[in-house]
């Protein structure tokens, strides 16, 4: 076979640093416009974007050529440093060292999207913490509760 193919939407969620809440809800949509505009220059597509004031959820076909960690890692300081150079901000704004992603099958994207999208309504009732750790459960990717947060 000449080329190759691939089929993975990856769920990815990560907070600002120390989960401040540093997204207000005016800056929101600007961040997740210029992140899809970072994902599509680097070959992906980003199907939907959401989440709170203290951290935002992806979901989006990376790049075939890219591993995960170097698209993170490419989002993460570009958006960032977009933040520190487009927006005024009070305080300093970062992105916590971490993340998580996660593959969701082609049949679940619609309510994956429904979730990311909902994301408010969600957090009435759940912390961010709980929601990473059943993330993790979920998944079944081990982890050390000492290291999660940092």
């Amino acid at each position: 076979m000449p080329q190759s193919y691939t089929g993975l939407y990856y769920h990815i969620i990560f907070s600002t640093k120390n989960r401040r809440p540093l997204i207000a809800s005016d800056i929101a949509p600007r961040l997740y416009e210029y992140i899809g505009g970072i994902v599509r220059n680097n070959d992906g597509a980003l199907i939907a974007a959401g989440g709170t004031e203290d951290h935002i959820h992806l979901l989006a076909i990376l790049s075939r050529q890219q591993s995960v960690s170097d698209a993170l890692r490419i989002i993460k300081t570009n958006s960032s440093s977009w933040i520190h150079k487009a927006l005024t901000v009070e305080h300093p704004f970062a992105w916590q060292h971490g993340y998580g992603a996660f593959t969701v099958s082609a049949s679940v994207v619609d309510r994956v999207k429904h979730y990311i999208a909902n994301q408010h309504e969600h957090h009435r009732t759940m912390t961010f913490q709980k929601e990473f750790l059943r993330f993790l459960r979920e998944y079944n990717v081990p982890y050390d509760k000492r290291y999660v947060w940092e």
